[in-house]
């Protein structure tokens, strides 16, 4: 994880509130991808691939260690690095940015502090950035 966006003490996982709050956050966001129309290319990209029930559960798996908690995905898949689980899919700026579209709604309603909001957000937008790899 990048300094810049690692919080200093508590790690963020259990700031939102451990693996309830991280596997909420996941479930609302495939939620949001599945039944908004403005969603529609990433339901399309999640259904082409393992399926949207799979990308929960690595996502959670994922997003669980990328917050400071267990390392779930590490221990499943040997590696956390981004751009390589993502290399299969062209994602632009377009891609990008609805993809963090729908995390910040789902941020949202999640119900989590703004201060939450805002340090999971800048997580997201670094995260997002690094697995562009189209201009």
């Amino acid at each position: 994880m990048n300094e810049a966006v690692q919080p200093k003490g508590r790690s963020l996982y259990l700031e939102l509130g451990g693996e309830e709050a991280v596997r909420r956050l996941v479930e609302i966001f495939y939620d949001i991808v599945e039944q908004d129309e403005a969603a529609a290319e990433l339901h399309l990209l999640h259904r082409r691939g393992h399926g949207v029930a799979h990308s929960r559960e690595e996502q959670f798996n994922y997003l669980s260690g990328f917050f400071g908690g267990p390392s779930y995905y590490v221990q499943k898949h040997g590696h956390s690095r981004l751009k390589e689980i993502h290399e299969h899919v062209a994602i632009g700026p377009e891609l990008r940015d609805l993809w963090l579209t729908c995390m910040r709604q789902a941020v949202e309603k999640a119900g989590l502090s703004e201060h939450l909001q805002a340090l999971v957000m800048r997580h997201f937008t670094f995260a997002a950035e690094m697995t562009r790899n189209q201009d």
